[in-house]
């Protein structure tokens, strides 16, 4: 396409019955833009990706694309081959690099082709694949790669999908929320690979810390069509907020002009006959012009609270086992009124299960939990209750009222029900003609309704758009219960949090006061203050490299087979210790004797012990190694 541009998207037009998702839009990507596409949840931003990869065929337009380009994608609707283990199901995403490969090899040594080819494959890394591949699986905490993915949960199974998609660094990567079931360490390896990136990747994500740490750009679809901004997203906010200034600005302008021509108009014919024509022309086509659509936030109601009594929730040395396995150790905590304490740590160490130990649905193997009297929960599950498909939105809502209590009052369902950016017509509209953005205002719209004054929240953020989290925050913020809320999301954790619970592995569960950047930032200085302890080689390393130094006065190199050992250990090292991640998730599970493991704990038990020395192993032998090579 020339100019360095890979995708140029002219006047696509996408209807879906009568309404129109994408209106004459048009965008051009550069080969190398890092693109977040925001917009409302239902505004058409998933459907403009399925154009762009060629799933779906707009009414009219077209989308010009650079020759042999190649895409990888991860989408919100992915499939994985079922046929497949773990790791075959990521190798696919790369399987155009493993065919120039074989294409390469098969090639006699005289061929013209031979060296173009291989000056491909070094471009792309291809000689590195197995590496990059078991790199990405570890980081991003994807399970063994010898399982069945039949045995997976949609969460592991979606971290594949991303491994697939982004390990053939594609010429244009397009990823849909990459960041939904992420921990937050996986969360920063994928920010540090995208910030590498070369070629051009657009992505949709709610993460907001995510968005402003990965895009050089920033592209908004309203109405059916795309604004672009220079810069991330505090960037886009701020200019955004400028541009719809401007246009209230203007607006008043537009109005001031039309009264006074209006008074001018009403004057009749004789005041008009020394005034140009051009100037009734000029009143009538301003009349005519529409003003700018307002912006219309979720006004997202909680019910007041009741008031809570002196003691709310307290866990006092309070732990968790499953088998011999801790989960939750020694923990001492008072929640108070008007708290808002977040919980963060990896996938799989125990934060759902704090959630239901704290909401008695788990009792705990020590120590105590002690619930206030006047206490009474309101809980949002992760999964969220599942919705009746055939249900309206009215009746998905009712529960047998037509009202929503709020403290001595009461509002009609319909009218609270538009506080969530419910039309008539919506409302009115079957749960599954609704957009997944829209199912999940409905969820909290059903769950909220129900009051409380102990709000507990299992990653309230996800499939949420940004403009309803924002109202999120804001009603959290004003809510005078507590809350607890277990998130991913690093700007939510932020803006929302007075204090964290935060699990840092071995059933140790930290409390620390203030946002999660503080918590962070304390945690960084700790790390630096302590002392690096001095690696010693194994005795038996050191008689071995002892007489070498000695003859040559300078220490010993490594040998070509330690170099290539060393270079093959650090993979091994990270498939040994998602083995370690996938085993600590499987017992920290809170169904994890209702999928039938409980025969099967020592053996586990054993499999971790085993996992975990060979790690120990590896890591002293990479030690070793390293401690030759820098010549220590």
């Amino acid at each position: 396409m020339g100019d360095g541009y890979i995708v140029n998207a002219l006047e696509i037009v996408v209807r879906f019955n009568e309404r129109v998702i994408l209106d004459h839009a048009c965008l051009t990507i550069g080969d190398s833009d890092h693109l977040g596409l925001v917009g409302r949840n239902g505004s058409g931003k998933s459907t403009f990706l399925k154009v762009l990869t060629g799933e779906l065929t707009p009414d009219t337009g077209q989308v010009l694309r650079a020759k042999d380009l190649i895409v990888g994608c991860l989408p919100q609707d992915f499939a994985l081959n079922p046929a497949l283990t773990v790791y075959e199901n990521v190798r696919s995403g790369a399987q155009w690099i493993l065919d120039l490969v074989r294409e390469f090899e098969a090639l006699p040594p005289d061929s013209k082709q031979h060296d173009a080819l291989e000056e491909r494959i070094h471009f792309l890394d291809g000689w590195n694949l197995e590496n990059r591949i078991q790199t990405a699986m570890s980081h991003l905490k994807v399970p063994d790669g010898a399982l069945s993915i039949h045995t997976l949960s949609g969460g592991e199974q979606r971290r594949i999908a991303l491994c697939r998609a982004i390990i053939s660094h594609p010429d244009l990567l397009i990823l849909d929320e990459p960041t939904n079931h992420l921990d937050p360490e996986s969360i920063e390896w994928a920010v540090e690979f995208l910030q590498r990136y070369r070629q051009a990747f657009i992505l949709v994500t709610h993460d907001r810390h995510f968005l402003d740490q990965v895009t050089s750009d920033i592209v908004e679809l309203d109405g059916g069509v795309f604004t672009r901004y220079t810069g991330n997203y505090s960037d886009y906010l701020e200019a955004s907020a400028t541009r719809q200034a401007i246009a209230e600005v203007n607006e008043q302008k537009r109005q001031g002009f039309l009264r006074r021509e209006l008074e001018w108009v009403r004057r009749g014919p004789q005041a008009r006959t020394t005034k140009s024509k051009s100037r009734l022309d000029n009143f009538y086509e301003i009349a005519g012009q529409a003003p700018p659509e307002p912006v219309l936030e979720v006004d997202m109601l909680i019910p007041p609270p009741p008031p809570l009594a002196s003691r709310v929730v307290e866990l006092i040395n309070a732990g968790l086992k499953f088998g011999d396995r801790p989960i939750i150790s020694n923990l001492s905590f008072r929640f108070e009124a008007g708290s808002r304490i977040g919980v963060a740590g990896p996938n799989g160490s125990g934060k759902t299960t704090l959630l239901k130990l704290i909401l008695g649905q788990l009792a705990p193997t020590e120590g105590s939990l002690k619930v206030g009297t006047l206490t009474q929960f309101n809980y949002v599950d992760q999964g969220r209750c599942q919705l009746n498909e055939e249900n309206t939105v009215l009746q998905e809502i009712a529960d047998g009222s037509e009202f929503v209590i709020f403290g001595d009052g009461r509002i009609s369902l319909r009218s609270y029900l538009k506080r969530f950016l419910f039309s008539d017509e919506r409302i009115s509209s079957k749960v599954k003609y609704l957009s997944g953005g829209e199912r999940s205002r409905l969820l909290l719209a059903r769950i909220l309704k129900n009051g409380g004054n102990f709000l507990v929240m299992d990653e309230p953020t996800n499939d949420l758009d940004l403009p309803t989290l924002r109202v999120l925050e804001e009603t959290l913020l004003a809510f005078t219960g507590c809350v607890l809320v277990v998130s991913h999301d690093r700007y939510f954790l932020n803006r929302v949090c007075t204090g964290l619970l935060v699990f840092e592995g071995g059933g140790r569960v930290v409390h620390s006061v203030g946002d999660y950047d503080y918590y962070l930032e304390k945690k960084a200085r700790a790390a630096a203050a302590q002392p690096v302890p001095e690696i010693r080689k194994p005795a038996a390393a050191e008689k071995n490299a002892g007489p070498a130094a000695a003859k040559t006065g300078r220490p010993r190199k490594l040998t070509w087979n330690e170099a290539r050992e060393l270079e093959k250990i650090e993979p091994l090292i990270e498939a040994e210790e998602a083995t370690v991640a996938r085993l600590e998730a499987l017992f920290s599970s809170p169904d994890f004797h209702q999928q039938q493991n409980g025969p099967r704990t020592a053996a586990l038990v054993a499999e971790l012990d085993a996992a975990r020395q060979a790690l120990d192993r590896l890591y002293a032998r990479w030690a070793e190694l390293e401690n030759i090579k820098n010549g220590q």
